[in-house]
This record gives C-alpha cells, structure tokens and sequence, in this order.
C-alpha cells in the first residue's frame, strides 16, 4: 500500500504512511473521516479560466479608457469649458462608462462561476495528492469566497495548500506567485469598494473627478491581478496534470 500522505514511498506495515512521512511528524492514522476524493482533470477548466480572465483583462483595459476619458472632461468642466465639443464628450464619456460597467460585471460573473467549478476541482485533487495537508475542509473551497471578511484570507488559505499539495513529489515550489495574486486581488477588492462608495456620494465636479481617479486605480490594479490570476490557474493546473501523470499507482483521465 503506497503512503496515504506523499503516495511515492510504500506505507509502513503498522501505518497509512511511509517511515518518511511518518518522521517528518505526518500522522498515522486513516484518511479523514468521509474522505472520498478521486483525480479529475483541471486542465479543460484551467484552459476556460484564462480565456476568461483574458476577457475580464479586455474589459478593464476598455474600462481604464473610459476612465482616463471621463477624468480629462471632469478636468474642462472644472476649468470652465462648455462648449459644445466639451459636452459631447462629457455625454460619450456618461455612455461608455455605463457601458464599461455592464462588461465589466458580465464577465466577472462569467470568470467567477468557471473559476469557482475549477477551484473546487484542484482543491478535491489536491486532497487525493496529500489528505492530510488541508487546513479547510473542501466547502471552504467554494464558500469562502462569499462570507465577508473571511474572504480575505480563507481562499488564499486554501489554495496555499492546494499549491504544496499539487507541488512535485521531491521538491516543494515557492509561494510568490500565488502571494502577489492574491495581494492584488485584495488590492483591487478594497479599492474597488472605496471608489465606489467615492463616486456614490460625490456631488461636486472636483469630488467627482478625485472619485473618477480612484476607479481608474482599482480598474488598472484588476488588469494586474487577472494576469497574475492566468498566471496561478495556469501554473497549478500545469502542476496538478504532471503530478497526476508522474506520480506512482496514480491513474487518472487527463486531457490533452
């Protein structure tokens, strides 16, 4: 019987894990209590996350047009033009804004339900690589992402462990990537909720314009923090694909 922790070396004879899992402190002891998780592929999902993320990328690169328009004409009215060059753009720039935000919101629902499937399926493979490596059970996987405050840190939580789970047998990978993912997907939630609340309750041309700044920052942080997204699906994906292929008595469906 392989070990239930590393699946590389055979598990000792009294025990569910190898006489080097079991030195480096691993229990022995079962898999937890309903442990059912079997391999699936990430690869199609991770592939549909990308290109999705791509799509969230080209909204928020229209949306920082927009933006930089909308700034420049809250910059004339404010210094006193009122031509009608000056209005006509003032109303494109009204039009295109509520455009941005209905591309913006539709694609992020869109990215949001795919990336979540996949985020679940790398989290019940990574509890096949390694059972006793998860500090959340799998629902967090899911629910984390919607209850307030916790969602700041719990999904990062879990998907440090899907990472150390899905690394390669005899070596570990580091966590930068995934660390400045996440700090610019906090970045950019964070902002996001000032800016909006700024532009909200702005009421003057100048109070207007500081809140029109603060969109343009959290809209040019999300473009960062979906290519750092594409990024960590991508590579995990990459690693949970090999790790299935490669690791011993491991047999799994993988696509092409």
């Amino acid at each position: 019987m392989l070990c239930t922790r590393c699946r590389r070396f055979e598990a000792a004879p009294d025990g569910v894990v190898c006489a080097h899992c079991a030195a480096a402190g691993a229990p022995l002891m079962a898999p937890p209590h309903g442990h059912n998780a079997s391999l699936s592929s990430p690869v199609g999902l991770g592939r549909a996350v990308a290109v999705l993320l791509g799509l969230v990328i080209v909204t928020d690169l229209f949306a920082v047009y927009v933006d930089v328009m909308s700034y420049d004409v809250l910059g004339a009215l404010m210094d006193g033009e009122y031509s009608a060059a000056v209005r006509r753009r003032a109303d494109r720039a009204d039009s295109l804004y509520a455009a941005a935000g209905v591309a913006q919101t539709v694609a992020l629902l869109a990215t949001a339900v795919v990336f979540l499937v996949w985020f679940h399926r790398v989290r019940v493979n990574a509890e096949v690589f390694d059972p006793f490596g998860h500090r959340k059970k799998r629902g967090w996987a899911v629910g984390g992402w919607f209850v307030p405050v916790v969602n700041l840190w719990f999904p990062r939580r879990i998907a440090q462990d899907i990472w150390d789970a899905s690394s390669p047998w005899d070596r570990s990978r580091p966590h930068g990537l995934l660390n400045g993912w996440w700090t610019a997907w906090v970045i950019s939630l964070l902002a996001g909720r000032i800016a909006s609340t700024s532009y909200r309750n702005a009421e003057t041309a100048p109070e207007i314009r500081r809140a029109m700044g603060q969109v343009l920052f959290t809209d040019a942080v999300d473009v960062v923090a979906a290519v750092l997204a594409i990024l960590f699906v991508l590579a995990l994906t990459r690693m949970q694909d090999e790790k299935a292929r490669s690791g011993p008595g491991v047999s799994v469906p993988v696509s092409t």
